[in-house]
């Protein structure tokens, strides 16, 4: 796309405007590094537009605390006690889900992440939010955990301007079809390829 311009237009009917307001799906895949950070960096572009955010962490343990996480409940402040940016939530199962209060993560996996799947396909439906991260969202997928052929189907359906971005190793072929902009994260080189652990500030 150089200098900003598309390579074709389509005929779809539509006007400019609407063509670039139109909602994004996006699917970070891959076996490298960084596609949760780049999911995160596009919420933090969304924040600053004030659009609502929502963080969905699927897989994650409950006491891991990820950088990011820390920084957007700042953020979320911000928003509640000065008006910038947007408002934003944060949901982890390994926690249980926070809008169901169960106690640690001992709950049967497959069945938390179809709970948390069918709590994010009401939001869509009442279009709670302005951006979505589905984080680490391709797991449930491929496990069989949520099914493939019911999250593509909601997510094209989704109604209002609702922004989503789905990551995580592996995205089925169905969910890549779907998508608006796809990016696989290809690794060259890592630091724990030659015994390097990982770092503060670096993986979390």
């Amino acid at each position: 796309m150089p200098q900003g311009q598309p390579l074709a237009v389509p005929d779809d009917g539509l006007t400019t405007r609407a063509r670039r307001n139109t909602p994004v799906l996006a699917v970070h895949t891959g076996p490298g590094k960084g596609k949760s950070t780049a999911a995160f960096g596009m919420a933090l572009r969304a924040w600053n537009a004030g659009m609502s955010v929502a963080v969905f962490q699927f897989v994650k343990s409950a006491k891991w605390k990820v950088g990011e996480e820390s920084a957007f409940a700042a953020l979320g402040r911000l928003h509640d006690e000065q008006g910038l940016g947007g408002a934003v939530e944060w949901h982890k199962m390994g926690s249980g889900w926070s809008w169901t209060r169960k106690a640690g993560s001992d709950d049967d996996h497959a069945a938390a992440a179809a709970e948390g799947w069918t709590e994010i396909a009401a939001r869509l439906a009442d279009q709670r939010h302005d951006f979505y991260v589905l984080d680490e969202f391709t797991y449930p997928l491929k496990w069989g955990w949520v099914a493939v052929e019911d999250v593509v189907e909601t997510l094209l359906n989704r109604p209002g301007g609702q922004h989503v971005v789905i990551t995580g190793r592996d995205a089925p072929q169905r969910l890549i079809d779907a998508a608006d902009l796809v990016t696989e994260m290809t690794k060259v080189k890592h630091p724990m390829d030659v015994g390097r652990k990982g770092q503060r500030g670096i993986e979390w």
